[in-house]
């Protein structure tokens, strides 16, 4: 049995309906999506800028670290330019100790071995007087010794070579040090950005992620409403279809009753009766005068 007029609405109603929600919930979803992007192309921004401070402190420990070695280089040859200063010294020292008849490094070694005898064994208060006495003669001659050696020209150049080398290696040792510390600060600015980056990344392969599945639950989405706009101009063209139909007859029934009411008034103007202006009107329209 055909449908009705009345039900055919009552259905194009229902999709309509339909319709309206499902584009309320595919234009949410491409607002989800759009949001989403936003916030991945914010990211991306994010990390395109982490890189760049990635690679700047990468540069900067690396020249540092070059910096670094070229400086210990060069503290390494102060320091055996040092030592062959101290070992030209202690040569000298003892040409000068074997010159004079005293040897000093025998004196240091005794006075070594009996500062050490003093505050490790125990002895006797005469004994330790005994000790403490000789322990000031061999500070007494060996200072007397030094201040000798101190007035030798030659062994004075060396010894004030040795403490300017000595001087210029730790001041080299100084910034050997310094520039190993900022170097390990750039390394390690360097390992927390690349940990921030990594986690930038991934929240951008999980954001990019949902905006896939967004964008399929989108299409398929708009799909349904496509096809449920495609039934409501369907069921439109039957409905404006019967509607016509409807009219036609109505139209051939009202064209059928204005004859069949002209044919009675014609009889009756046959039969001599008389006419009113509304019958003559009728006769007008069924064409009957």
């Amino acid at each position: 049995m055909p449908e009705s007029i009345d039900d055919m609405r009552m259905k194009k109603d229902s999709l309509q309906k339909i319709a309206n929600d499902l584009k309320e919930k595919r234009n949410t979803l491409h607002a989800k999506s759009k949001k989403l992007a936003e916030e991945r192309d914010a990211l991306n921004a994010a990390i395109r800028k982490i890189r760049n401070e990635i690679s700047e402190h990468k540069k900067l420990r690396d020249d540092l670290n070059e910096r670094v070695k070229h400086s210990k280089e060069q503290r390494d040859t102060l320091n055996e330019q040092c030592q062959t200063i101290k070992r030209n010294i202690k040569k000298l020292e003892r040409q000068r100790s074997q010159g004079s008849g005293t040897n000093v490094a025998a004196l240091r070694k005794q006075l070594h071995s009996l500062e050490t005898e003093q505050m490790t064994q125990p002895m006797s208060p005469q004994k330790e007087k005994k000790v403490v006495e000789i322990i000031r003669g061999l500070h007494a001659k060996i200072k007397k010794h030094e201040e000798i050696l101190s007035k030798d020209p030659k062994l004075k150049k060396a010894i004030e070579e040795e403490e300017s080398y000595k001087k210029k290696a730790e001041k080299q040792h100084d910034l050997v040090e310094n520039l190993a510390s900022r170097a390990q600060q750039e390394h390690e600015l360097m390992i927390n950005l690349i940990s921030k980056l990594d986690n930038n990344i991934k929240k951008v392969n999980t954001i990019q992620d949902s905006i896939v599945t967004t964008k399929i639950e989108a299409d398929d989405v708009h799909k349904n409403f496509i096809s449920h706009v495609d039934q409501i101009h369907e069921l439109e063209r039957e409905i404006g279809q019967a509607s016509d139909q409807f009219i036609r007859k109505r139209k051939k029934a009202d064209d059928s009753n204005i004859y069949k009411e002209a044919n009675e008034i014609f009889e009756r103007f046959k039969r001599g009766e008389k006419l009113s202006t509304e019958d003559l009107m009728a006769l007008q329209k069924a064409g009957l005068i």
